[in-house]
């Protein structure tokens, strides 16, 4: 009996000592159903990106680019109204994107269902596009890095080869109002009062010089029934590839304070916001907005700056539960192993598959739709599926996860979306 009894304290103390079981979202079908009268936002890092100025457009102007193809097979299986994309080349006559709509987007993507039972995946549409400038292969002409030559990505406004490399695509089924649309790509990071800048890496000249955005940040306000959301976009630079000054991490810090600023009650907090075209200031008490992008910064586990991403998190303005989840996350943690399933955060919330070998920081959540009062996160999700679900072999086109919430807009009924091409009137 004493055998049987040591026997049991063992095996409860071993359960006790195992990670808890983390329990997802149940299954997402082959289409995310959306939830009523709510207007679906989403922020998704396709890595579009192409390491030479122009290859995009070529890649796009075919239908038959692989990763392309499983993007777009996402956002049909997704759905979302308003979409930020993080890493699609900027060009300046809007090419790659219309390429990417035409020949990608609206064409179904998906295998046709075996049986009557199956939902068939349709094309969406996207009538609306916004896709600013941005820094990152913008040339400052200064040796930001350090190594003796003022050339190449490091020494740019943001990390990249050539202008425009990392861009952002903004794709709406309503209406953007572009006349109102706020950038401040060119805001100086020494203009941020208090900043993190640490100058003792950085020349003088530099110092006085290099822009807060690696990207852009942008406020778009998208229109709905006569409504306005604004959304506010950015991509924040990674917090790593940088030395023991950590001037990645605190920029990354500073780029996620602009928008805690932007929304904030305090006008004091705004007096440095002066966008590109002038204009001072942030955004109007009470207006609505949604915090979009790949933020690279994870509350609990990574290399950021402690309490960078709690500057959005816990604002009172913003909306951050319920948190979007995924069963991917929870799945692909147990398969990486000690890394990945040893962050103190939820695996269900992770939204990106970094390397968990070679330094790599292993699962993340970098990607947000952080919605601010008073609307309302009715759904949200984030699109990672397990290897049981058949169409599980998309989502490695991107090591990022698209992250959707569906929001109530008080007393706004959101249009019906257009209809996919070819669909009879």
């Amino acid at each position: 009996m004493k055998k049987i009894l040591l026997l049991m304290l063992l095996l409860g103390l071993s359960a006790a000592c195992q990670k808890p079981r983390e329990r997802g979202p149940k299954p997402q079908p082959p289409v995310v159903a959306q939830a009523p009268d709510t207007v679906r936002f989403a922020a998704y890092n396709a890595s579009l990106s192409r390491p030479e100025s122009g290859q995009l457009i070529t890649d796009l102007s075919t239908p038959n680019d692989p990763q392309a193809r499983k993007i777009a097979e996402v956002l049909q299986r997704t759905r979302p109204q308003v979409v930020l994309i993080n890493e699609f080349d900027f060009d300046p006559d809007g090419r790659a994107a219309e390429l990417f709509k035409r020949n990608y987007l609206e064409v179904p993507q998906a295998p046709p269902p075996k049986d009557k039972e199956e939902t068939p995946v349709p094309p969406i549409v996207y009538p609306y596009v916004y896709q600013p400038r941005v820094n990152a292969g913008e040339p400052t002409g200064l040796d930001l890095n350090r190594d003796g030559r003022a050339a190449g990505a490091a020494d740019a406004h943001g990390w990249g080869e050539y202008p425009g490399h990392y861009g952002m695509l903004v794709l709406s089924q309503f209406p953007i109002d572009t006349l109102n649309t706020r950038a401040f790509r060119t805001l100086r990071w020494a203009d941020m009062p208090g900043n993190l800048m640490p100058r003792d890496h950085y020349s003088e000249q530099a110092a006085a010089t290099l822009r807060l955005s690696s990207k852009t940040h942008a406020d778009v306000p998208i229109l709905i029934n006569g409504a306005a959301v604004h959304a506010l976009i950015s991509h924040p630079t990674p917090p790593v590839f940088d030395g023991p000054e950590d001037r990645n991490g605190k920029r990354n810090h500073d780029e996620i304070r602009l928008w805690a600023d932007y929304i904030s009650d305090d006008p004091a907090r705004q007096t440095y916001l002066v966008d590109d075209a002038g204009e001072a200031g942030g955004l109007a008490p009470g207006a609505w907005f949604v915090i979009l992008g790949d933020m690279n910064a994870d509350p609990h586990d990574g290399d950021s700056v402690p309490g960078a991403i709690q500057q959005l998190l816990d604002h009172p303005r913003v909306v951050a539960v319920p948190t979007p989840a995924g069963r991917g996350g929870i799945a692909d943690a147990q398969r990486d192993g000690a890394k990945s399933w040893g962050h103190r955060g939820r695996h269900m919330h992770d939204t990106a598959d970094f390397p968990d070998t070679d330094g790599g920081p292993g699962n993340l959540r970098v990607d947000y739709a952080l919605p601010g009062k008073p609307l309302r996160i009715q759904r949200g999700g984030v699109y990672w599926t397990t290897p049981r679900e058949p169409w599980h072999d998309i989502i490695d086109a991107s090591d990022h996860r698209l992250v959707f919430v569906d929001l109530l807009l008080p007393g706004v009924t959101p249009p019906a979306p257009p209809p996919p091409p070819g669909a009879k009137p």
